[in-house]
This record gives structure tokens, C-alpha cells and sequence, in this order.
């Protein structure tokens, strides 16, 4: 009998520890279960496999850059980066204002533009210098007196404003100073990525470097007139406002007369090239700005609106945010794909061919520009490549039938929606 209550008490404990281990094996199938509910793709990015254990992320720079932190799935392969902000780029400080600069060096992809931030104080100067590549500029605040001299001898003064163009082609020397109670502030973009702005060919370095006795053989002096040239660079330096505009252009024209074409430009007295519900693109080459050998859009972007998709056949593009916020989606071939978050101060680039789209990801209005190192724009979009295929050819490769195919906009877009 005693052995048959022993056994009794084995079988039932081993039932229970089998109904036991039943027990965790579904518990823990459940619990598996709904950690496989949490795996991404979730939108709140709080699946188990997307947390950040350990010390915190930079959030500050997670929240600028969501698409980076948490890329889109169509993203795919480690394509080079093509962002950098200017807030990162070091900044030279000068008694007349201050400049930082975006180049290859900041940016690898960057290769055959740079570019330059300036602030001149009112009377600030950027001392008379030139350089090999050639200068396109914005002015993004207040106003400045912009001087140049050509090849032919003759002299250019005027006054540019905010949202004004200057072109000044390579070897031209020139100069710009801040006017109005508060000077300015622009934009340079260099058709060189290795452009150094802190290495330009400037006036008073020549003449410092020449010896006296050279200066007073050219110009037939004593070289006593030379003894007050700066032992240094000036560079940015503050001075007296100029003369008034006419009175200088009166002095510069008066032996050999105007230049053929203004260096400088206003984008404002021009009608937009495309305007839609999304809104507009102002594009400005050597076509309605004949001084100019780089290309240039001043793109506006509403929210929600779309710069659409398309690729440049002719040349690298080099962008710069004005203000917004906006992302960018950048393909290039063998299937790699990222995108790309942006925001005022950023620069952006994309080599040529390679397509891409800009989106308003903002509350309040995206404006950027696109520069080129070419004298004409050109781009193609993927709406006009579509539209303009045989439809048959286009649906066996896409299959999205050809009713959808057939009432594509046989016409650009630029902007969306129309």
C-alpha cells in the first residue's frame, strides 16, 4: 500500500511539473508574441528593437534630424551624407563683421562648389580682393555697396538689398560693404569645392609683398607714398559709409564707360518661372541674367508642398536653407537610397543625374536655393519622363496601369501640388 501512495505522489508531482513548464512555455510564447507586436516598423518607433539603452542620445540632434535617427524604410545602403549646417562651421571674427565657410573640406560630396556666410557691419568692408572661382551671392539681410573692375577696364558700383543676385566672374577684383544702420548679411557659393575664403588674392597683401622701390617704378611715385601700406591682411575692417551711388559711378564710368551687363540681379522684379497651390520657383541663368556663368532656382515651398521628383543632367547642385524645415530624399544607382532632414543655415548637395525631391515637413513656409556650375539650368522630372514614354513600355516595368499613365501631367510640375 505504501508503495502505491509513493507512486501515487511521483506521477502527480511530475504532472504538475509538466503542467508547470506547459504553463511557462505558453506564458512565455505570449510574452514572445507580443514583444514581436513591438518590432518596428511602429510609428512611435517604441518597438523593443528600435530602443536606445545605455547612455541617452543627443536629442536635441535626433529631433533635427528624424529621418537620420529614424530612417524611412525605403531607405537602404550607406550612402555619403549631403547635409552640413553652417551653425558647425568655425567663424572668423573681425572689427568690421564675421564669415564662415562650407567646403569639401566640411563636406566630402562637395566637390565642385563651397560656400560662405559673411556679416559686414554698416562701413564694414570686405577688403578689394579676387579669386579664380567665379562668385554667385544672395543677400539674405539689409544692404551693401558692391564694387568691381573688368577685364576691359571698366568700373561697376552699385547697391544690392535683401534678395538681390551678384555674379562676379573669376580674376575680377571687387569689394563689398555693409551699408544702412545695421549693414548686412549674404550668402557666397564658389564654383570650387576647395575654395578657402581665408586664402584669397587681396590688395594689400600684394602691395605689401611688392618691394618699394617696385610700387614707385609702376606708378611713377617717390616710395614714400607707400610707407602707410598695412604690414597685413585687412580682410573685413570697419570704415566711413561711401560716397552716395552716383557720385561713385559718375568716378568709375567716366573714362571707359559702363560694363555690357550688370553683375548684380533682382530676383524680386521678376515673375516667377512656375507658380502653383504648393508654390514657386524663380529661376535665374545666363538666359535673363547674362553677366552670370553659374545657374541658380530660389525655390518656395508652402506646407505640405513638394519640390518634385527629378535629377539635373547637366551639373552638381549645391543648396543652401534659407528658412523651414523641409527633408530630401537623395537615390543614386546600385539601389541605394537616404533621406536627409533641413533646416535655415543648412547647405545641401547632390551630385549630377542623381534624383532626388525636396518636401515642406514644416508649419510655415520652406524657401532654399539651388545653385549650379553651369550658365544654364536644366532638370527632367520623373512625371516627364513617364508621360513622354510609350505607355505600354512604362506599365510592364512599374504596372500601375496605364489609365493612371495616361493622365500624368505632360507638362513639368516643378511643384506639388498643382
Amino acid at each position: 500500500m505504501q508503495e502505491e501512495k509513493d507512486q501515487s505522489k511521483v506521477s502527480r508531482r511530475r504532472f504538475l511539473e509538466a503542467s508547470s513548464a506547459m504553463f511557462v512555455a505558453a506564458a512565455g510564447m505570449q510574452v514572445a508574441q507580443g514583444q514581436q507586436s513591438k518590432i518596428y516598423p511602429t510609428d512611435t518607433h517604441t518597438g523593443i528593437n528600435e530602443s536606445q539603452p545605455g547612455p541617452p542620445p543627443n536629442t536635441v540632434l535626433d529631433e533635427q534630424n528624424p529621418d537620420s535617427a529614424w530612417p524611412p524604410t525605403t531607405d537602404a545602403g550607406g550612402q555619403q551624407p549631403f547635409k552640413y549646417s553652417f551653425s558647425l562651421a568655425h567663424k572668423r571674427i573681425e572689427a568690421g563683421g564675421w564669415t564662415r565657410q562650407v567646403t569639401v573640406r566640411d563636406l566630402p560630396i562637395s566637390k565642385t562648389m563651397a560656400g560662405v556666410e559673411m556679416r559686414l557691419i554698416s562701413g564694414g568692408i570686405r577688403e578689394l580682393h579676387w579669386h579664380v572661382a567665379s562668385e554667385w551671392a544672395l543677400m539674405l539681410y539689409g544692404s551693401a555697396r558692391i564694387t568691381a573692375v573688368d577685364q576691359q577696364g571698366r568700373g561697376y558700383v552699385n547697391d544690392v538689398k535683401e534678395g538681390d543676385l551678384w555674379l562676379f566672374p573669376g580674376g575680377i577684383p571687387h569689394s563689398i560693404q555693409g551699408l544702412g544702420p545695421d549693414g548686412c548679411k549674404f550668402l557666397l557659393v564658389f564654383k570650387d569645392g576647395n575654395f578657402n575664403e581665408f586664402g584669397t588674392f587681396l590688395l594689400t597683401e600684394w602691395m605689401h609683398h611688392t618691394p618699394k622701390e617696385v610700387l614707385a617704378k609702376n606708378f611713377d611715385v617717390p616710395e614714400s607714398t607707400f610707407d602707410q601700406v598695412p604690414k597685413k591682411e585687412l580682410f573685413i575692417f570697419p570704415r566711413e559709409l561711401p560716397r552716395p551711388l552716383a557720385e561713385e559711378k559718375k568716378q568709375v564710368e567716366a573714362v571707359n564707360g559702363p560694363v555690357p551687363h550688370p553683375f548684380d540681379f533682382e530676383p524680386s522684379k521678376m515673375q516667377p518661372t512656375k507658380v502653383s497651390k504648393g508654390g514657386e520657383v524663380k529661376i535665374i541663368d545666363r538666359k535673363n541674367f547674362p553677366a552670370t556663368d553659374i545657374a541658380s532656382a530660389i525655390v518656395t515651398l508652402k506646407p505640405g508642398g513638394l519640390r518634385e521628383l527629378h535629377w539635373h543632367p547637366n551639373a552638381d547642385e549645391w543648396q543652401y536653407y534659407v528658412k523651414g524645415k523641409g527633408r530630401m530624399t537623395v537615390f543614386a544607382a546600385g539601389g541605394l537610397a537616404r533621406t536627409m532632414d533641413f533646416q535655415g543655415g543648412d547647405v545641401g548637395y547632390i551630385d549630377i543625374s542623381m534624383p532626388h525631391y525636396i518636401e515642406n515637413t514644416g508649419d510655415e513656409d520652406l524657401v532654399f536655393v539651388e545653385v549650379f556650375p553651369t550658365p544654364f539650368y536644366e532638370d527632367i522630372s520623373l512625371a516627364e519622363w513617364l508621360a513622354h514614354t510609350p505607355l505600354r513600355l512604362v506599365d510592364e516595368h512599374i504596372q500601375v496601369g496605364e489609365d493612371f499613365l495616361s493622365k500624368i501631367q505632360k507638362k513639368e510640375m516643378v511643384i506639388t501640388p498643382e
